[in-house]
This record gives structure tokens, sequence and C-alpha cells, in this order.
């Protein structure tokens, strides 16, 4: 199918025929957006850490549910098993966590937290809780329960093309 351009008063090209939304009413962009909105202020506070946004994720699944399997956390903390494991060996050459081996199964180890890991998020947790609060203020707090439940309903959809 070919496709014209056509342009519009302020000279922006626009596809005709395209099945594709304009970008600022697109699912993905907005959501990355979104992200953007939520994490640049982590990113700056985290800043002046020893962590990463990805090793900050790791320390709060691991101090939120305890020491579990590399599968679990990657699930929880939205990482790729492979960055997980690369991620997972800076951590413990940090001191932040530690790996034993699961006596169930000599294949997998199990990750714990390790108190300089919690001396980290205990260090940052009062400027990450300010930071959610002020954007709960700026939000309200009924459109930001009704957002994290609307996403939960989306993470629930099993999307297939």
């Amino acid at each position: 199918m070919a496709l014209t351009k056509r342009m519009k008063n302020d000279e922006t090209p626009q596809l005709e025929s395209s099945p594709l939304r304009e970008t600022n009413r697109s699912l993905p962009i907005a959501l990355l957006r979104a992200r953007e909105t939520v994490m640049g202020p982590m990113r700056e506070m985290l800043a002046g850490s020893p962590v990463t946004e990805q090793k900050w994720r790791v320390l709060r699944v691991l101090r939120e549910s305890g020491a579990q399997d590399q599968n679990s956390i990657a699930k929880r903390a939205c990482l790729l098993l492979p960055s997980l494991t690369r991620i997972l060996r800076v951590m413990e050459a940090d001191g932040l966590i530690s790996r034993l081996e699961d006596p169930a199964d000599r294949r997998r180890s199990i990750v714990s937290i390790e108190p300089a890991g919690t001396a980290i998020l205990e260090e940052h947790g009062k400027h990450a809780a300010a930071l959610v609060a002020d954007l709960r203020e700026q939000f309200g707090d009924e459109k930001m329960e009704q957002l994290l439940d609307l996403l939960e309903e989306l993470q629930a959809i099993n999307s297939k093309p």
C-alpha cells in the first residue's frame, strides 16, 4: 500500500492511510513518557548512591520478599535474566547481596540482601518515599490508585498479535 504525505497547517508531514496513532496518543510512547516522569527524579536521587535503578529494584524486591531464586527476582524487578545475572555478580562483589547454592537444586542459587544493601535502602528510602508522596500529591490519591489498578489490569492481559 502506497502512503501519501499530506502537510498540515504547521507544515508537519503526516502519513495518510497509516494505521498508527499519532505519538501523543500512542500507548507505548505514553507509558515511556510516564515512566520518565516517575523515574527521572528517582535516577537523580540514586546518582549520589552506589546503586543504579536496576540494583535499587533488586534490593527492594529482596527486602520485601526475602531470599529467593534469580528467576523470581527477575520477574519481580522487571529485569531480563541475563541482565540480572550480570547485576547480581557486581552486587555480590560490592557486598550488597549474597548467593548460596539451593540445597534442593544445585543449579539454582538463592539470593539474599546483605546489611550493606539494607543500609542503602534505609539511607535513600525517605527521599524515595518523599518523591512518591510529591507525585501522589500532584496527581491525586484517587487518580493514583485508579492508575495503579488500571496498570495491574493491563498487565494481566495476555496480549497476542
